[in-house]
């Protein structure tokens, strides 16, 4: 008797939220589906996100070997077809992932592409103050498109709690300890705390009882402010350079909070279900990047009146003069009582 499963071929190879925010669609997807199995290329640094996935591959592409360049993706497209893939799912939609799509078009394969809502996002960014801020469809929603486009309806609605990992031997001692992560820092200037406010907010979750806080970062520069700030505490501790990427995602997943900006972070936090507290620059939770099934009372914002061009851009690159000054406006006070509904 030929099994009904069915192989899909999941295309996401940057960027690392992006990646992240995959992981809870995928995770509702195989539930409501038994009979699917499936293939993520991705990068593989990326790994590890898909630990705790039953039926789910990895892929992961030498993008600067031999798949590089047109003729390496031709020599990719032939190795994924040796994995007897039945659909294709591009959830990433730039053009080296388009030029797969096409050739597995041409060899008759049902395959569909992420909408990023481009034109949307334009408007929403706009530099003009009469604009409608509205909420966009969530990027989690999106690449349920692309799977419902398959014939998957998936209900994001069912909760699935992973379960937490084991704590690394690093921060063993911390296993009766609260603990609050801290992921204060982004690509850009418009999406990261500043030093004041980073310091302020440390301050008072220091004097909490039996509650550890974890900082969460990478390089020299940040390693360095860490350090700075964990010299002055008994109950702050900087991860940067002190374990595996794995290491760091077991760490996160024994969480009871998150604290992050518009950052990678906060999607890995949700993607094990923890309460995910999220400090917005010039960016902002409509425009889809709010991590997965998180309340928007846990979305903190600037004072809009006082900058009404917010969101700037939808990354964080762009934005106005002075708008950098949009966290003076930041409550940590507020954060602080967001955090504490967790404890």
């Amino acid at each position: 008797m030929q099994s009904t499963t069915k192989h899909i071929l999941v295309i996401r190879l940057s960027a690392m939220g992006d990646v992240a925010m995959t992981v809870p669609v995928l995770r509702a997807l195989l539930n409501q589906y038994p009979n699917v199995k499936i293939t993520v290329v991705t990068r593989s640094f990326f790994t590890p996100f898909f630990d705790d996935l039953e039926r789910v591959s990895i892929f992961c592409p030498d993008l600067n070997g031999k798949h590089e360049g047109f003729l390496g993706l031709f020599r990719l497209h032939k190795e994924l077809l040796s994995l007897n893939i039945d659909f294709v799912a591009d959830l990433h939609n730039v053009l080296r992932s388009k030029a797969l799509i096409a050739l597995f078009k041409i060899r008759g394969y049902k395959s569909y592409q992420l909408n990023k809502g481009r034109k949307e996002k334009k408007e929403l960014t706009s530099l003009n103050q009469n604009k409608k801020l509205r909420p966009l469809k969530s990027t989690h929603e999106r690449y349920v498109d692309v799977f419902r486009k398959l014939g998957y309806t998936i209900d994001l609605s069912q909760r699935y709690k992973p379960s937490k990992k084991k704590l690394p031997v690093l921060i063993e001692h911390l296993k009766n300890q609260q603990l609050i992560g801290i992921a204060p820092f982004a690509a850009y200037d418009s999406k990261s705390l500043p030093k004041q406010q980073l310091n302020e907010l440390i301050m008072e979750l220091s004097t909490l009882e039996n509650t550890s806080i974890l900082l969460f970062g990478g390089g020299d520069k940040q390693k360095q402010v860490f350090e700075s700030i964990e010299s002055k505490y008994n109950n702050v501790y900087s991860l940067i350079q002190k374990g595996s990427f794995k290491e760091e995602l077991d760490i996160i997943s024994n969480l009871d909070v998150m604290i992050s900006m518009d950052s990678g972070n906060g999607h890995m936090a949700a993607m094990y279900d923890v309460p995910v507290i999220t400090i917005w620059g010039v960016t902002h939770p409509f425009l889809g990047f709010v991590p997965f099934n998180q309340k928007m009372e846990n979305q903190i914002l600037p004072d809009l009146e006082k900058f009404p061009l917010i969101p700037t851009s939808v990354y964080g690159k762009d934005f106005p003069d002075g708008y950098l000054k949009c966290f003076n406006t930041i409550s940590i006070t507020n954060v602080v009582s967001q955090v504490k509904k967790y404890l």
